[in-house]
């Protein structure tokens, strides 16, 4: 019962305009300042304001001792308004 209220939500953000951002932070740490390193991932995120990605990198400056290079981000929306429409009516399969 609660991974379909999970599911419910999770379609819910995609209505909303939540999508899969994935993420490509290029970094310099303090201890090897030439050597150029990344760090990836994909966590579902509102385009183009990308507001989890701006928590995320709020702490990284707080947090993290490593100096950001460049950040790299691609967007997928997963439903879109073409994609979704409301239909009226039931089919039943027997």
């Amino acid at each position: 019962m609660g991974s379909s209220r999970l599911g419910s939500g999770d379609f819910a953000r995609q209505l909303e305009g939540f999508g899969l951002t994935t993420i490509q932070i290029h970094y310099y740490l303090p201890d090897h300042p030439s050597l150029l390193q990344m760090f990836a991932f994909q966590q579902e995120d509102l385009a183009p304001r990308f507001p989890r990605l701006e928590r995320f990198l709020d702490h990284w400056r707080r947090e993290i001792e490593a100096t950001l290079h460049s950040i790299r981000i691609a967007h997928k929306h997963l439903i879109g308004p073409q994609e979704w429409r409301a239909v009226d009516g039931v089919i039943t399969i027997n």
